[in-house]
């Protein structure tokens, strides 16, 4: 199915706020899936657009945070493999078991993301004091990330959502680092887990690609205005806004 001209054009507005709410604070995917179940895509043809559409605003992210890669070709090499690996048995996992089931999920992934969005400066925090910690100073073993990758990026290629704040926690507990290094990191696995499952969504039939270009071109744009307003939108507040609305969307499908 193909949307209307009209309901594109409204998920093409959607991805851009989802892009700029993922440049400011997370959590643009709490916006773009329910508009797309809005405009009448099927649940998990609605993930797996999603998922697709996403995929540009991972790579200009990861782009954008290459520096911060420097030194850490090992964990990336450690990590790549695993990372597309969980990303294909993530998405798997999704088409195996059918709309059925991730539709009764639905909620539930909802309500986790939104939860994950609303701690996520208290994980932050945990985190960078595992980093800083004094125990954080051995040598990582690379099994540890390679684990931490794949673990994530299974959860990854079947919803998404909060993806981020997990592989984020996940690498706090094996490596010693900054958290900006760490979170180029995080990047780069999260488009290869994101991407890995993209291509077995585009083989699939699933996808509603009139749509996913659409949002694609969105999220980038939206990305881009979010990072240019960086300063001038309080994140705390736009979290607290974008929480609200995951709750909103998570009780509507609760009742239905």
């Amino acid at each position: 199915m193909n949307p209307p001209a009209l309901e594109l054009a409204l998920l093409g507005l959607a991805a851009v706020a989802g892009g700029a709410v993922n440049a400011l604070a997370g959590g643009g995917t709490l916006i773009t899936f329910p508009a797309l179940i809005a405009a009448g895509v099927p649940a998990l043809s609605a993930n797996v657009t999603n998922t697709v559409a996403l995929v540009p605003g991972y790579l200009g992210g990861a782009v954008a945070q290459r520096d911060d890669l420097s030194g850490q070709r090992s964990r990336v090499t450690a990590a790549a493999v695993p990372a597309a690996a969980g990303g294909l048995l993530g998405g798997g996992l999704l088409l195996w078991t059918g709309g059925r089931l991730f539709e009764a999920l639905v909620p539930w992934l909802i309500l986790s993301a939104t939860a994950l969005l609303a701690a996520e400066p208290w994980l932050k925090k945990s985190v960078v004091r595992r980093l800083e910690s004094p125990s954080a100073g051995a040598r990582p073993h690379l099994l540890g990330v390679a684990a931490a990758a794949f673990a994530g990026s299974v959860y990854g290629g079947y919803f998404g959502a909060g993806l981020g704040i997990i592989l984020l926690a996940l690498f706090s507990l094996v490596l010693p680092d900054s958290l900006t290094r760490v979170n180029a990191l995080k990047q780069t696995v999260s488009l290869l887990a994101n991407g890995a499952a993209a291509v077995l969504f585009a083989a699939t039939g699933n996808v509603v690609w009139a749509a996913a270009a659409v949002m694609a071109v969105g999220a980038l744009l939206g990305g881009a205005l979010g990072g240019r307003f960086a300063d001038r939108v309080p994140a705390t507040v736009l979290r607290a806004v974008i929480v609200a609305l995951g709750l909103a969307v998570a009780t509507v499908y609760f009742v239905r």
